[in-house]
């Protein structure tokens, strides 16, 4: 772990409070979003006629240590024949009303951004961590999603409905994980692993793609801030794997019904596909007559510097995605690339407004019932604000991340460090380089090697600018 001088951590904080300016989140909620969340928050819609009492089925929710927004709720059971899944999304509709007043101020939001020092939240907090989140021993409204898997873990039957529940632990990955592998998971827990290696053999075949690559974070540390390459836990993906389960099943329903809003991504390019597929064979990665990409990447190790360098180039193939509200006919291009499948956002409603509207829909069209007309008037708007507030929010994570880059480096200018070679600009030279220590990612000058490793020199490492640069020793 890099320590960080123990003033930097004041200076980091008002980096990250330029970067809040400079990309307009939104400040505080307005006095009248809060004072109509905390009455909502009071006298929720929980005696709805259609709510289903299901507050003795145990649930447990599984997220990051300490957080409080809890979207999800997971009871697995195992039948004569398959499985039973059982989920519970936060029912963020029953206290929010589609056209009301939080509503209008989450419209303005899209959805939650997350900084290392803090977050901008879609809802008042007295909401999102407190009346409406899942959390343990309290009785909460939910959206129920019950889908029963045959044996393979394919899908046999789906179903929604309001429900009241009540979660019974939070648990985090590392618990999840821990338990498995010292083979002391039972019930839920035994299952998601069970459930969750099917799902991802089901994605494999169907040619669904997971990136094993890991993710760049900025974590707290020590009163400052380190930057880490984390790969996920096998816990993770697999209770990733009930979300997607999830999102297909919503997006059959909408798609039936005519109705609804779909996550879409195109299916790559020929010349994009092609391109991959000459880089794979540059590298020495291995990729089989007949494979898809899915199957390719599935296997790779981001440690090996071939490996890593093509899982970063290939990303080229998942670009792209965005939303389509439909109130009609379908759309011609209704797939999800990477899910390779039809598939829809609807289980992270506290942070995510589009999750809401869409799960509004569903549950009408389990009910059988008409979609109301707030939600229709809705869906039209929702794809170009959530394009608007997801590009808003990768670009804070990024500039978090350039802005600590920058901060952990900008007193070894002249330095060299070893790294992988991941991507080349054919166009302007150069490329991107990988450090392992400090987890940096960053621009490097120089005839580079894709693929292989490199020893580079820092030129260039600049707080203010957030702007960090290398060349080739």
């Amino acid at each position: 772990m890099i320590q960080v001088p123990e003033e930097i951590p004041l200076k980091l904080e008002d980096g990250f409070d330029r970067i809040s300016r400079e990309l307009a989140l939104p400040g505080d909620f307005p006095r009248a979003v809060y004072d109509e969340a905390e009455r909502v928050a009071r006298v929720p819609e929980l005696a709805r006629p259609e709510a289903e009492d299901l507050a003795d089925v145990p649930f447990v929710t599984i997220d990051p240590p300490g957080s409080m927004d809890l979207d999800q709720a997971v009871h697995l059971e195992r039948l004569r024949a398959g499985y039973r899944v059982w989920y519970a999304i936060a029912d963020v509709g029953a206290f929010v009303r589609p056209g009301g007043i939080i509503d209008a101020e989450a419209r303005t939001r899209g959805e939650t951004v997350y900084l290392p020092a803090g977050k901008v939240p879609l809802h008042p907090r007295v909401l999102s961590e407190g009346a409406a989140s899942l959390l343990p021993g309290a009785l909460r409204p939910a959206a129920v999603w019950r889908i029963d898997l045959d044996a393979d873990g394919r899908t046999v039957g789906a179903d929604v409905q309001r429900a009241l529940v009540r979660s019974r632990e939070r648990l985090d990955y590392a618990y999840v994980q821990a338990a498995v592998d010292t083979g002391t998971a039972d019930g839920t827990l035994g299952l998601l692993a069970e459930i969750g290696r099917l799902r991802l053999a089901l994605e494999r075949e169907r040619g669904g793609v997971t990136l094993p690559t890991p993710q760049q974070e900025v974590v707290p540390a020590d009163g400052g801030y380190r930057l880490e390459f984390r790969l996920p836990l096998p816990a993770e993906a697999w209770n990733a794997q009930i979300s997607l389960l999830t999102g297909m099943a919503a997006a059959t329903m909408m798609l039936d019904a005519e109705v609804g809003i779909l996550r879409v991504l195109p299916r790559p390019h020929p010349d994009d596909l092609a391109k991959i597929r000459r880089v794979a064979g540059a590298l020495g990665v291995p990729w089989p007559d007949g494979a898809g990409y899915g199957a390719v990447v599935h296997d790779l190790d981001p440690k090996n510097p071939q490996q890593a360098a093509f899982l970063h180039e290939s990303r080229v193939l998942l670009r792209g995605s965005g939303y389509e509200a439909f109130d009609g006919a379908p759309p011609k291009e209704a797939g999800h690339a990477a899910v390779a499948a039809p598939y829809a956002h609807v289980t992270a409603p506290l942070r995510r407004l589009v999750d809401r509207y869409a799960t509004e829909v569903c549950l009408a069209v389990a009910a059988g019932e008409p979609v109301s007309s707030d939600v229709r008037e809705g869906l039209a708007s929702l794809p170009a604000l959530m394009s608007s507030s997801g590009r808003r929010a990768a670009a804070v994570d990024r500039a978090c991340v350039d802005l600590v880059e920058a901060f952990l480096l900008r007193d070894r200018i002249g330095q060299a460090f070893e790294a992988v070679v991941i991507d080349v600009d054919e166009r302007r030279g150069g490329g991107q380089i990988q450090l392992a220590d400090p987890a940096v990612i960053a621009r490097c000058n120089g005839a580079l090697p894709l693929g292989e490793q490199v020893t580079v020199r820092l030129t260039q490492a600049d707080p203010s600018t957030r702007e960090v640069r290398f060349t080739l020793a």
